[in-house]
């Protein structure tokens, strides 16, 4: 491997262990319902996005409640010397891909069948430290607060 490429490598790996990931694998829900939530908490701070989720309706807020949970637990695990309260965690990225689609045959009239598709999904978090911008008129004038 070129020094390059090696360098690059190091730098990727000391970045992923800052960042937490969890995954759920085949969760009984449509991917278009699970996104209708997860495009909420996406970029939102940890404890809000707990709150969000806690109080919504959607049947698939409890799934990614404890999907956010377990990645705030492996960031835990990852930074055992810092403490959460310290920094700013929020959900960097969250995906919802397409997972096994179960294929069932309905009745329908006439002696024919229509095909059922259940669907299921993958869900991807990564919790991170959340990224403060700085006002363009502090960084103008030069000072800082």
């Amino acid at each position: 491997m070129g020094a390059r490429k090696h360098e690059r490598a190091e730098r990727l790996k000391a970045e992923k262990k800052l960042k937490a990931i969890a995954v759920l694998r085949d969760c009984p829900t449509s991917p278009r319902k699970m996104r209708l939530v997860a495009d909420i908490i996406r970029g939102v701070e940890i404890n809000r996005a707990l709150g969000i989720l806690r109080y919504s309706k959607k049947e698939a807020s409890i799934r990614l409640e404890t999907l956010l949970r377990s990645a705030i637990a492996n960031w835990e695990k990852k930074n055992e010397g810092a403490r959460l309260e310290d920094n700013l965690l929020c959900v960097s990225e969250i995906h919802v891909d397409g997972g096994r689609m179960l294929k069932r045959v309905q009745p329908a009239p006439q002696g024919r069948a229509h095909r059922v598709r259940k669907r299921s999904n993958h869900v991807t978090v990564i919790v991170d430290k959340m990224i403060v911008k700085e006002d363009k008129k502090t960084k103008a004038n030069g000072t800082e607060s």
